[in-house]
């Protein structure tokens, strides 16, 4: 009898389950999935927080830039060192290989195109097939002679090896302008909003009524014109160690810094501030497409961070302190340099590197971020203004700008924030404000990428939030 009647009550509940939602407000539940934002590899969590930004001590190039503002950050994964010569190495390789295979996909469609999906549905136009080897050797004529036009012509070549030509590696992605998109217009103000709806402004329905609600201020018809497109040269360069020194002699760097697998683990230099923004973009569609692989939703976009953001993570939860390991001094209590930096006039190797080092070398802040003062400077996502601070929202605060090739230099400067192995200490403060402009590039220059934090639909990480 209590088997009949457990089993009446296991039936009843499983009708219960499957029942509708019996006119109740519950959401979207079939066709949504379960999200937990995974961590990404070499990236450590830095919570949400609130600081006051811009607190320095001393100012000795009197430019007046530290003025303390409060502000509020986001969590947000970081990377635990800059992007190193080897794992930026991954992206010049696949630009080269997908270069590569798109010229063996017209010479050999057969071969290095997909042209017909799993399902036979025509695919147009056809798909790289990356799982065909390229043959590098040469081996083969008729893969040589497809792939001649990567080479450098024959004059250019030394020790009679075929080399990349690395000005032709280009990376072309697109993007869209959200802040062109989210301008709105109101041209007469003599008409009231209610006049014409953006719909009919949208559809040409009035074109020749300048009151209609636009949100482009060149009256496009289509969202369309918020998609832009940029091909960026990936390879660093490899010159910037001479071009930054002159009067010094850096040949060995140049020629080596880059490929030798000695410097794998160094801190790539030598990349523009476009190329470190095109790398970011790069390692999204890395990741999302794993992701899709394993028919899961996309994880939020890599990024350059914010100013904001260098400066929350830099700080490691030590709010008073000049510094990332939150002392007043940049040696500990044996006198050992924290940073690789220039301590003393001329004596660059008193903190043990001559130039930059293996990421890594020194102790960590408070959040687990190695190398946020000294080794290499980093780019951020933040152009650069003396007055940015006054004029910018105090959550998630960031002054954004992305110049174009003829646009003055003063609005292709970009904040560059840490200070590097042939900077002072005042420039390793976590408040210490510098630039450099978008599209050069320096031996002292790196960067690193963060993830904004989306959260998880199962209860929220209690690491989240911390208020200082």
């Amino acid at each position: 009898m209590k088997k009949i009647l457990f089993a009446i009550l296991t039936l009843l509940l499983l009708a219960a389950c499957g029942n509708s939602n019996q006119g109740e407000l519950v959401g979207v539940r079939k066709s949504r999935k379960v999200f937990n934002q995974p961590d990404p590899y070499g990236m450590v969590f830095v919570p949400q927080g609130s600081y006051t930004m811009g607190v320095g001590g001393e100012d000795i190039t009197s430019s007046y830039l530290h003025e303390p503002k409060t502000v509020s950050v986001s969590a947000f994964f970081m990377d635990e060192t800059e992007i190193t010569n080897n794992e930026y190495r991954q992206f010049v390789y696949w630009v080269r290989d997908s270069i590569a295979r798109k010229l063996l996909a017209d010479a050999f469609p057969d071969r290095f195109a997909i042209t017909e999906s799993k399902s036979g549905e025509v695919l147009d136009p056809p798909i790289l097939n990356w799982k065909e080897k390229i043959d590098w050797r040469g081996k083969d004529q008729d893969v040589r002679e497809a792939l001649e036009p990567m080479y450098l012509p024959e004059h250019e070549r030394y020790f009679r090896k075929k080399e990349i030509d690395a000005r032709k590696l280009y990376y072309t992605y697109f993007w869209i302008d959200m802040q062109a998109a989210a301008r709105k217009e109101f041209a007469d103000e003599k008409l009231t909003p209610n006049d014409y709806s953006i719909g009919e402004a949208d559809n040409g329905i009035s074109p020749d009524r300048k009151g209609a609600w636009s949100n482009r201020k060149q009256g496009y018809t289509d969202r369309s014109v918020y998609m832009r497109s940029e091909a960026v040269n990936v390879f660093p360069d490899t010159l910037c160690w001479i071009h930054d020194y002159s009067y010094s002699f850096n040949d060995p760097m140049t020629e080596k810094y880059f490929w030798h697998p000695a410097y794998d683990n160094y801190p790539v230099v030598g990349v523009t501030w476009q190329q470190a923004r095109a790398f970011c973009v790069w390692r999204t569609e890395l990741m999302n497409k794993f992701m899709r692989s394993r028919k899961d939703v996309d994880v939020s976009e890599f990024r350059l961070p914010t100013e904001t953001e260098w400066e929350w993570a830099a700080r490691g939860g030590n709010m008073l302190n000049p510094y990332p390991w939150g002392g007043p001094n940049v040696s500990n209590a044996k006198g050992c340099y924290l940073a690789n930096f220039k301590p003393r006039r001329g004596d660059y190797i008193a903190d043990g590197g001559l130039r930059t080092l293996v990421v890594g070398c020194y102790p960590a802040n408070g959040w687990g971020l190695y190398d946020m003062a000294g080794n290499v400077s980093e780019w951020t996502n933040s152009a650069f203004d003396a007055t940015s601070y006054n004029f910018t929202w105090d959550l998630n605060t960031d002054y954004y700008f992305n110049a174009k090739e003829d646009d003055p230099p003063v609005m292709k400067r970009k904040v560059v924030r840490g200070g590097s192995w042939k900077d002072i200490s005042y420039y390793l403060q976590v408040t210490t404000r510098d630039y450099e402009y978008q599209d050069s590039s320096k031996c002292y220059i790196g960067f690193r990428c963060i993830q904004p934090y989306l959260g998880r639909n199962k209860g929220d990480n209690p690491r989240l939030s911390r208020v200082y």
